[in-house]
């Protein structure tokens, strides 16, 4: 039973998206973040209100706090670092002693070439005779 836990935590599709959920949740603080601190009190300052002490200013009567803000960026950047450092290299060098490449750059595509007769583009660069029309490649 647990063998079979630990496979199922252990799988590349689970961790990529575990991984994305936590950068999908610090990204949604930084712009909640942003929407509180800065959008808001730009779409209230027709009505007034008070000022919020910190770094920022006063727009008819409302606080933009920029502070705030940035507060958020450096939590985001501290954040992702923690992630990528206590998650994904670890995860990394495991996958790697499996033998599994995780979080690798996609492949490049194959060479192809065109068929002079049909037309195709999407013939590899090895065939010698055109999948769609059956005419000799040279």
């Amino acid at each position: 039973m647990f063998k079979g836990l630990k496979n199922f935590l252990l799988q590349g599709e689970l961790v990529v998206v575990a991984v994305g959920l936590v950068v999908a949740l610090a990204f949604s603080t930084l712009v909640k973040s942003f929407t509180d601190a800065v959008i808001t009190p730009l779409v209230n300052a027709a009505e007034g209100g008070t000022d919020s002490p910190g770094l920022g200013w006063t727009l008819h009567g409302q606080f933009i706090n920029v502070g705030a803000f940035i507060s958020a960026i450096v939590y985001f950047v501290i954040f992702i670092t923690v992630v990528y450092v206590a998650l994904v290299v670890p995860y990394r060098a495991y996958m790697k002693s499996r033998g599994t490449e995780v979080f690798a750059p996609p492949a490049a595509p194959p060479a192809v070439k065109t068929c002079p007769e049909c037309l195709s583009s999407d013939i590899p660069e090895a065939a010698r005779k055109c999948r769609y029309c059956a005419s000799v490649l040279s």
